[in-house]
């Protein structure tokens, strides 16, 4: 990637900086902003263009640029938001004459729905490793770890986050900090307190070295899971459970919130439980319980 010029390295490390201090952004968020910006910057710079006299059809000429590359809408549309919001920071900042890309608008993303298991598939998963035992502490972890996701519908990265201290399991829940350090209380049931507990007074303290702090989930070197570990958690023994699907730690986050529909479970609540800031976000789950109650009617109406 070409090397930016003093002036764009010197906007784009104070709008991470910014990024960092005052919005209190995610570092996987910041990681991906740096890297769309610079790629932003970079080709400015070889058009022989700043952010001081660009204009709204260049913006438009990178973007088409991007899109002939085969950039999925949704990546696309996350470097939009980064465009958008250095041209809005140098505006404020007075760093630029004016905003060119207050005209520049979001692709509309596909109304792709979540993948998520079954009740049959989720009881496999969380099963698995009580078949497969090469040493009680590994197992232990995974098993808690599996249904600490599954209860609670936690990001996998507040999963790495979370520690002893934030779990209330008297009062049935754990404290869970999401995007923006934003603080949810989310329930968690018997099933998972259970084998957390269990995790917590056989296993975790094999396992707890000196950089292990209070996290409450440890890799076999004693410091906190990583983002990768737990990715390769699940998806081992989704494959050893016999899901032919792919499953994430996210597919455990979706299917947390489609079963709670399917039971029932109020739009509103599922929200405040995913950490949503918005209903919108949570509005998609809408369509798997509309489909869900089509299967109700079908199955038990007497015309249906």
């Amino acid at each position: 990637m070409t090397m930016l010029d003093q002036p764009g390295k010197g906007q784009l490390d104070a709008f991470i900086n910014y990024l960092t201090l005052e919005r209190n952004f995610s570092p996987n968020t910041k990681n991906s902003y740096t890297n769309d910006l610079h790629r932003y910057l970079c080709w400015m710079q070889e058009k022989g263009t700043t952010t001081d006299d660009i204009n709204p059809e260049d913006i438009r000429a990178f973007l088409r640029e991007l899109s002939k590359t085969g950039l999925e809408a949704r990546s696309l549309a996350r470097n939009i938001s980064a465009i958008r919001s250095l041209h809005k920071f140098l505006a404020a900042e007075k760093q630029g004459r004016n905003n060119p890309s207050t005209d520049i608008r979001q692709p509309k993303l596909p109304g792709k729905l979540p993948e998520s298991l079954t009740h049959d598939e989720v009881f496999r998963l969380l099963e698995a490793p009580l078949n497969f035992q090469p040493q009680p502490k590994q197992w232990l972890r995974d098993k808690a770890l599996l249904e600490f996701l599954y209860a609670t519908g936690a990001r996998v990265t507040e999963l790495c986050e979370t520690t002893q201290l934030n779990c209330y399991f008297e009062e049935g829940f754990i404290r869970i900090f999401g995007k923006g350090s934003k603080e949810r209380l989310v329930p968690v049931g018997s099933s998972a307190v259970k084998w957390i507990h269990r995790y917590q007074q056989e296993a975790r303290p094999l396992l707890a070295g000196p950089q292990a702090q209070d996290h409450l989930f440890l890799n076999s070197r004693g410091k906190k899971l990583s983002r990768m570990g737990i990715f390769n958690i699940v998806r081992d023994y989704s494959v050893a459970a016999g899901i032919v699907k792919p499953v994430s730690p996210h597919t455990l986050r979706h299917t947390f919130a489609t079963h709670l529909l399917e039971g029932g479970a109020d739009l509103r609540a599922v929200q405040e439980m995913l950490g949503h800031s918005s209903i919108m976000a949570t509005q998609i789950y809408t369509h798997v319980d509309r489909k869900f109650l089509k299967e109700v009617h079908k199955t038990f109406h007497p015309r249906g």
